[in-house]
């Protein structure tokens, strides 16, 4: 990375040939059905947990953490106690509690408002980055990035339908202020992965993860019941798997080249929103998530153009960044 203070979402990598290699195609083909269904698993874990309406907080998401690090660990124990010494303790709690806040604050929203809303909400985390990066590496906003933001975040309003309304059920703003942490999660990452594995990233964001949520866990416990067990279950591997596909992509593509197909989470989200609780948008609604997606892609490519490296995280996901994963 040209300055340790820089923050992108993607950019290509240099000195990318003019003309591609057929393997160079394959690759990029595998990173892209890699990066579609990692958010088709995100869009799953998401409906899991709007299923687990009756399940408090606290519980869902120790169980989406807690289930996440058992799977991971064998990968990063392999590597022995190298893979988990870190000099940058505190950036990674700043990390995890900022991505945990972001999947409390999308569960809390997804039991009230339709799939497709919370999910797109959620994920509008690169309409915040160049806020998060200006407040706190004093990072710049280029006039073309702040007109992208500018469409996304009308993208918002159309999608939140201002009124007195939504004062009583402020669910859609507490999706939306998901995405705000989930982008202070986003440029932690960013800085993390200039001396950082994947795997220790992902450890210590489980990890930590897990532990937060343990005492909220205990106070909040409610026996689950029947289909609850499957829910919790669910929110937790399809996290994990989530992860994997993600970390599989980026061995096979840049960031540039397939963040743009992580908003295939609203077209899945969609989908499983119309067919399992008939959710329906009207012409705003969908203008709205037009703009919101044409707003966070236009603000990564935008990036990508001025910036060397990238990275790209979804709704609490993990972003990946040179070096390239180890997984």
């Amino acid at each position: 990375m040209t300055n340790s203070a820089s923050v992108s979402i993607p950019s290509p990598d240099v000195g990318t040939p003019s003309a591609p290699t057929q393997s160079q195609g394959r690759d990029l083909l595998l990173g892209i059905v890699f990066i579609v269904v990692a958010f088709f698993c995100v869009a799953v874990m998401s409906s899991f947990g709007k299923a687990a309406s009756q399940v408090p907080t606290g519980p869902l998401v120790f169980f989406q953490n807690g289930i996440s690090l058992l799977l991971f660990l064998p990968f990063v124990l392999r590597g022995g106690k190298a893979e988990i010494v870190t000099k940058r303790l505190p950036l990674h709690i700043v990390r995890a509690l900022s991505g945990l806040l972001s999947q409390a604050l999308f569960f809390i929203a997804v039991k009230s408002i339709a799939l497709v809303d919370a999910v797109l909400l959620a994920n509008a985390a690169p309409l915040f980055i160049p806020i998060v990066a200006l407040v706190w590496m004093r990072t710049p906003i280029r006039l073309a990035v702040a007109l992208s933001l500018l469409g996304g975040f009308l993208g918002v309003v159309l999608i939140l339908k201002p009124s007195a309304e939504l004062l009583q059920n402020p669910a859609a703003l507490i999706a939306l202020s998901a995405a705000a942490f989930s982008a202070v999660a986003l440029v932690s990452v960013n800085r993390l992965s200039t001396t950082e594995k994947s795997d220790t990233i992902l450890f210590y964001y489980f990890l930590i993860s897990t532990l937060a949520t343990l005492p909220f866990a205990y106070a909040q416990w409610q026996t689950p019941h029947g289909m609850e067990w499957l829910y919790l279950f669910g929110v937790g591997v399809f996290m994990a798997l989530s992860q994997l596909f993600i970390i599989l992509a980026y061995r096979h593509a840049t960031a540039a080249q397939i963040a743009p197909f992580n908003y295939s989470v609203v077209i899945f989200s969609g989908l499983i929103g119309w067919i399992v609780w008939n959710d329906a948008l009207d012409w705003v609604s969908l203008l709205g998530i037009v703009l919101v997606c044409a707003g966070g892609i236009c603000s990564i490519l935008l990036n990508a153009s001025a910036q060397k490296h990238a990275f790209v995280l979804s709704h609490g996901h993990n972003a990946q960044s040179a070096p390239r994963p180890s997984l």
